[in-house]
């Protein structure tokens, strides 16, 4: 008894420690005053101003954008990719996944810096400029490794004979993927294409060093901004992309309670 009251005490201590400051954050938001520390009423009018900045609608507008679009392409190879590597012989299998994990564990700014010296190399042969363009790229190299992680229990799951069965009731390699394989592992590829879209969203190291000067997301709107000091409508925008985020992981985990469920009855 006295263990659990222990261990239901730490970790209600953990959890108040990392959520009670986005805790403070949102009722800030709401604050009529700009000083941090005092309360003096409930307003929306740092909502309303967050709407009127040009700069941060800019950065939203290049987020959303770059979040749609290096999610899909992230999803389409990484599709392919994992359907290649499920289809590979052991060894070769297990070589290309040490090399998918590596880029999932590997520090962002060990990436972000990596992928600058890239681009920039690249940029001195054919001109490419520090711009949207890297920042794209980049948003779909460590997007990749998500989608494949995501797509190959699938397909493990998958019976490995539909395939074949298809293929020996007259249906061509392409209708089979498109009718038979990819239905099967499209829980896995929407699972994909929301976490590269949630980390997309939610990237500032690997953003900041390929941005280059021209281009900004959200993260280094608000990084700009929070070096002059913490201003309301920095608390406004950081709730807004909290709940958006939050939202987006409850789709995921409801997603995997579905299909979990799913599956339990289907085993029964």
């Amino acid at each position: 008894m006295v263990k659990r009251i222990i261990m239901k005490s730490y970790l209600g201590l953990v959890l108040l420690f990392m959520y009670l400051p986005i805790v403070v954050l949102i009722v800030f938001s709401f604050n009529k005053s700009k000083s941090r520390g005092n309360w003096s009423g409930f307003t929306l009018k740092w909502y309303g101003e967050l709407f009127q900045n040009s700069q941060i609608m800019d950065s939203l507008y290049n987020t959303l954008l770059l979040a749609l679009i290096s999610s899909v392409v992230a999803v389409i190879i990484g599709t392919f990719a994992a359907i290649g590597i499920h289809n590979m012989k052991k060894f070769k299998k297990s070589v290309v996944m040490n090399l998918t994990y590596l880029p999932v564990l590997n520090p962002d700014i060990v990436t972000g810096v990596s992928l600058m010296i890239m681009f920039v190399f690249i940029g001195s042969l054919i001109g490419l400029k520090m711009g949207f363009l890297t920042m794209l790229l980049a948003h779909i190299t460590f997007n990749i490794p998500y989608v494949i992680l995501s797509v190959l229990p699938k397909l493990k799951q998958m019976n490995k004979h539909l395939y074949e069965a298809a293929l020996d009731l007259g249906a061509t390699s392409m209708y089979a993927l498109r009718k038979v394989i990819m239905p099967e592992i499209m829980p896995g590829i929407i699972s994909g294409f929301l976490m590269a879209f949630t980390l997309s969203i939610d990237d500032f190291v690997i953003s900041y060093f390929t941005a280059g000067s021209g281009v900004s997301n959200l993260s280094i709107t608000i990084y700009s901004m929070a070096r002059t000091g913490v201003k309301p409508t920095i608390n406004a925008l950081s709730t807004l992309m909290f709940v958006s985020v939050l939202l987006l992981l409850i789709l995921i985990n409801i997603r995997a309670s579905r299909e979990e469920k799913r599956k339990r009855q289907y085993d029964a």
